[in-house]
């Protein structure tokens, strides 16, 4: 039975040769691919990549709260602003 010692270093030896392998079976993927593109004169847009990503964007939440004196909103969404705090939200909610 081999050791402990001995087990991790076959384990070691074999992590570096899948590395290498790994890297070979892509390097030659990635020369196939372009051979395929440049066959093929193949775009971006025709294989699903897009050069731009489309942003997902969320609508801008509106506003429930706003100080009478400066004017100043807030959506009820994350940290209360200062001009609240401590005070009756009732008093500020936007009405509509």
């Amino acid at each position: 039975m081999a050791s402990y010692k001995q087990l991790t270093a076959q384990l070691e030896k074999l992590h570096k040769e899948v590395a290498v392998a790994r890297e070979k079976e892509i390097a030659q993927a990635i020369a196939e691919i372009k051979q395929k593109v440049a066959e093929y004169d193949l775009t971006a847009e025709e294989l699903g990549f897009t050069s731009k990503r489309a942003a997902v964007r969320k609508a801008p939440s509106v506003a429930k709260y706003r100080n009478p004196k400066t004017g100043e909103t807030w959506s009820g969404r994350g940290r209360s602003p200062g001009w609240l705090a401590g005070k009756n939200r009732e008093r500020f909610l936007i009405e509509g």
